[in-house]
């Protein structure tokens, strides 16, 4: 099953949160008393987010993080790819890319459609899109992504 770990769960809350709160910024501990994430587990997450760029940390009494860049600019699939890495559907889209079926798989061309559709479909959600009130029209310009023999609109 492909699932998110809960730091990329985590992440994306904690992005989304801040999002939310425009310019404020909002400690680690406000956060995660808001929805229930252990702390010392947030920190760490924040911390990552910031050292890649996507949260500014600010110190003193009044600190905690904010976005570094536009709610907009900021994707779930690099968000998730900064937490947990690259993302494979199956072993056989790893970097090594094979296995002893590999010469007689005929599964592997439509899963490798399947993944490439789910990356596009993280790579077209934005925090920004996550954060609003309304549920953001389809983009009439770019076409849904299409999962082998379906077709997936994103939820947002």
């Amino acid at each position: 099953m492909l699932k998110l770990t809960k730091k990329a769960d985590y992440g994306l809350i904690a992005l989304k949160h801040l999002a939310v709160h425009g310019p404020e910024s909002s400690s680690a501990k406000e956060i995660a008393e808001t929805y229930g994430i252990p702390l010392p587990l947030l920190s760490k997450i924040l911390q990552k987010l910031a050292k890649n760029g996507f949260l500014v940390s600010e110190h003193g009494t009044n600190g905690g993080y904010k976005l570094a860049r536009d709610a907009r600019d900021i994707t779930a699939l690099e968000v998730i790819r900064s937490i947990d890495g690259p993302i494979f559907l199956t072993a056989c889209f790893t970097e090594h890319g094979y296995c002893c079926h590999t010469d007689k798989c005929i599964v592997r061309d439509p899963l490798q459609k399947v993944h490439e559709g789910i990356l596009r479909l993280l790579a077209s959600i934005t925090i920004g899109d996550m954060s609003s009130e309304s549920p953001k029209e389809p983009d009439a310009a770019k076409p849904a992504a299409r999962l082998y023999g379906l077709d997936v609109t994103p939820v947002v």
